[in-house]
């Protein structure tokens, strides 16, 4: 969703000194393995507040999330906006924004990390109501699919940050920054890896995959359906549920228990 990240300088003052050694104490080291987990950029976000400041950390972390979220449904790609936009936007000061992200780049991360963990929720509680492993897998592939796709243009726009946006800055976060990409997928390669489990468990999918391999591969093919259609040229229906069962069943036949390995 970023064409380009800009540097941003902090300069001057002690304050911003004190404040970058904090956060580079703070913030996952690229060594760190993705299961480590050291909490979201979020959670970093507001972890450097004080304790007794943290329900006021939490409240204008949000408002500058909110700010950047309406500034992207604003704009059809989500790339033209700055820092400055999202901090008058949020009514709140530069500083404050550095008081909690180092830059444009940590706000977009904590916004692609928010935007996962929400997914994954969805599909957790639509994958529940289900109780066929088979179906489940199915249920996860379409909703999912239909959750990334890109909107027509002449649909309203949900109140989330563009899925073309969202697949842009995922894109480059794979390439740029894998590490911090593990993590923030982690939430819905997890839920999709143990749906594999149950199903290869029920005998319906092949056995002796490595089932984080293939969630990996389906996801991207799931994720970035937005440059896809731009590709192949085809036009972005209002309904995608055709497509998605198209992905489905291409998916299938590569998995499914009536296939073989080489075949």
């Amino acid at each position: 969703m970023v064409t380009e990240i800009t540097a941003l300088r902090i300069v001057g003052t002690a304050f911003y000194e004190e404040y970058a050694a904090a956060m580079a104490r703070t913030r996952p080291t690229a060594d760190a393995g993705a299961t480590d987990r050291p909490g979201s950029w979020r959670e970093l976000a507001v972890a450097r507040s004080l304790d007794p400041a943290r329900a006021r950390a939490e409240e204008r972390v949000q408002r500058f999330l909110d700010a950047a979220v309406e500034l992207m449904m604003e704009n059809a790609t989500g790339k033209d906006f700055t820092v400055q936009d999202v901090v008058e936007r949020s009514g709140q000061s530069l500083r404050s924004f550095y008081q909690y992200f180092a830059g444009k780049h940590e706000l977009l991360l904590a916004l692609f990390e928010e935007s996962v963990r929400s997914t994954a929720e969805q599909l957790q509680q639509t994958v529940d109501e289900i109780d066929d492993p088979l179906e489940r897998l199915h249920r996860f592939v379409v909703e999912h699919y239909l959750a990334c796709r890109p909107l027509p243009s002449t649909s309203s726009r949900r109140k989330i940050p563009s899925p073309a946006a969202m697949a842009e800055f995922g894109q480059k976060l794979l390439t740029e920054h894998p590490k911090e990409a593990s993590r923030a997928f982690m939430p819905v390669v997890s839920l999709f890896e143990r749906l594999l489990d149950d199903a290869a468990a029920a005998g319906v999918i092949r056995p002796g995959m490595d089932h984080r391999s293939v969630a990996g591969i389906a996801l991207q093919a799931i994720m970035f359906n937005a440059f896809a259609a731009t590709i192949s040229g085809t036009p972005i229906s209002r309904d995608g549920s055709a497509a998605a069962d198209e992905l489905w069943t291409l998916f299938f036949s590569g998995i499914g228990a009536g296939t073989s390995k080489g075949a």
